[in-house]
């Protein structure tokens, strides 16, 4: 890991090295985020799949470091950290790459290709935007209850 740049509040963000050990690293720092904040373990589940799927995406094209930030929404249901509606879960990560990655449909022989279509199967909205430095894919998840 590169760098812890906040865990308190309603918003948790990472920066972690192009480098293999960094999916587990992520995986492990999201878990532990979700945890301290008392988020359901299918949830936590969930997000730390596709953060995962995110992340090794970002590997195989950044040679820079890749962000990922969590904001959680407030209890009384207002936004949060740049997030209109404060129902889900938001999750970002971030590279230094802009193009946006391309959605592929993967054969039932393929090895890869399916990082984006677990998003968009599992989120409740998800969707990409250009940055100064590169480009963040985020998603949301729905919450229980």
């Amino acid at each position: 890991m590169i760098g812890v740049t906040d865990t308190d509040g309603d918003c948790a963000e990472w920066s972690f090295p192009a480098s293999p050990g960094s999916v587990r690293s992520a995986r492990h720092a999201v878990r532990d985020a979700l945890h301290y904040w008392g988020f359901d373990a299918a949830v936590g589940d969930v997000a730390v799949l596709l953060v995962s799927e995110l992340v090794t995406n970002s590997l195989r094209h950044a040679s820079g470091p890749i962000g990922v930030r969590l904001v959680r929404p407030h209890p009384d249901g207002g936004g949060s950290g740049g997030r209109a509606d404060g129902q889900g879960l938001l999750v970002e990560v971030s590279d230094p790459v802009p193009d946006p990655p391309t959605e592929r449909t993967a054969g039932p022989e393929d090895e890869g290709g399916r990082g984006l279509q677990l998003v968009a199967g599992s989120a409740r909205r998800w969707g990409t935007r250009r940055g100064n430095g590169g480009k963040t894919v985020w998603f949301e998840l729905a919450l229980p209850g």
